[in-house]
């Protein structure tokens, strides 16, 4: 059974890598095509040396995009089928008796590896890739100021919650997922309220909007999409980068409407209200609900085969890990808590990627709908300019090949939205 699962899994990875190069290849190879002239429809409004640069933009983005693709495949093989989960496991238990403790020092250790190996491709998009196309608005103090907030952070929040899991693993028996799934809830939950009256402040300054007029528009609209805010604030979004957008979070008291700076700074008021509209537009149509309530049974059904594969032993040999086993034979799922984890995390993205596309679909068509509430209650001119004005600001290509868009878009392509919303953008 493990041999066949190892198969199974090599097949799936392989697969994943060559549709992902194919689509990646096409995509590029579409964007050059197009590369030469500004589509019909946009001849009016958007400038050559503009569309140039998308293109330029979004093909150094896919080329390192399939750099990160093969090395991420090739750590995904080392970690997995050439032993370095059952490597960096063994080491572990040199210090550290089977157990909680060492589990935990198991997923840490994978943890930070993992992100000291993502660090230089992490640094050359940030101070490179997007310094080149002046995007890249953050100083080096700033950004590792941030992980270093990111860091501790995680540790404070992240390292409780993944003794409570594990614990649950080792002394709730079978249905050990059933309480925890409960336990995530809850913590996202929590996390829903706090994220963003203490965790985001960390990272971003937001001050209280005191443009009155803006103010009573986002009222006005807020209140004919049946929601209401506890304040309207600006974050300062131009201290890192030039892109610009705008969002609506949090839930209860919690609630909040965030503008970016450099949103104000580039759209006039009748388009900043139309992106507010779109915004709101997800929350009138239940999007954010569904989606919340999507993420409850898609973690409910995720944690329901964890709980089977745990107890699995061709589930660990399969992926190149030696698991511990009880004197009947059954897999000591406590002792295997931590690498459980980890291999469900590494194993599960190569199969999901293959229904990628089906959530891809749902995303896109809840942005129709919320753009249409956006021109039911401001003006689809507002609404086509601003998304204009955005796909120009952040060099998004207005040629995408259209089986990319299937698998990876979850916004339409512009020339949809636009026609949709019955803009036109000449």
């Amino acid at each position: 059974m493990s041999e066949s699962f190892t198969l199974v899994f090599a097949i799936f990875l392989l697969a994943g890598l060559v549709l992902r190069l194919w689509l990646t290849t096409r995509h590029m190879r579409h964007i050059a095509q197009h590369y030469g002239a500004v589509p019909p429809a946009f001849a009016q409004t958007i400038a050559l040396a503009a569309h140039q640069k998308a293109g330029q933009y979004s093909i150094s983005n896919l080329r390192f995009g399939l750099l990160e693709l093969f090395l991420g495949s090739a750590l995904l093989l080392g970690w997995t089928l050439f032993g370095g989960l059952q490597w960096l496991n063994t080491t572990l238990l040199q210090w550290l008796a089977p157990g909680l403790w060492q589990q935990m020092a198991l997923v840490v250790a994978f943890v930070a590896i993992s992100s000291l190996l993502d660090l230089p491709l992490s640094l050359y998009k940030t101070f490179v890739l997007e310094q080149k196309f002046g995007f890249n608005k953050t100083t080096f103090a700033l950004w590792l100021a941030d992980s270093v907030k990111g860091l501790l952070l995680g540790a404070l929040l992240g390292l409780p919650l993944l003794a409570l899991l594990l614990w649950l693993m080792a002394q709730a028996g079978q249905w050990w997922w059933l309480y925890a799934w409960g336990a995530l809830l809850a913590f996202q939950l929590i996390m829903m309220v706090i994220a963003p009256l203490w965790i985001a402040p960390l990272f971003n300054k937001f001050q209280p909007l005191e443009d009155e007029s803006l103010k009573q528009r986002a009222l006005a609209l807020m209140q004919q999409a049946g929601l209401r805010a506890q304040g309207f604030f600006i974050m300062d979004g131009s201290r890192r980068s030039a892109h610009a957008n705008a969002y609506f979070t949090g839930i209860g008291r919690a609630k909040r409407v965030v503008f970016y700076d450099t949103l104000l700074a580039k759209l006039n008021p009748g388009e900043v209200d139309a992106v507010l509209a779109h915004e709101l537009g997800h929350f009138k149509h239940g999007h954010i609900r569904k989606r919340i309530v999507l993420l409850f049974v898609l973690s409910f059904l995720g944690l329901a085969l964890l709980g089977w594969l745990s107890q699995q032993t061709w589930f660990y040999d399969g992926l190149g890990v030696q698991a511990f086993i009880n004197a009947d034979g059954s897999v000591s799922v406590g002792e295997n808590a931590g690498m459980a984890l980890l291999l469900f995390s590494l194993a599960l993205p190569v199969f999901l990627f293959f229904i990628s596309p089906v959530f891809a679909y749902f995303s896109r068509r809840d942005e129709f709908e919320a753009d249409r509430y956006a021109v039911s209650v401001t003006q689809a001119q507002d609404l086509g300019a601003a998304l204009l004005k955005l796909y120009n600001d952040n060099a998004a290509t207005l040629t995408p090949d259209p089986w990319y868009v299937r698998f990876y878009y979850s916004h339409p392509p512009a020339l949809q939205r636009f026609a949709a919303m019955g803009y036109d953008p000449t």
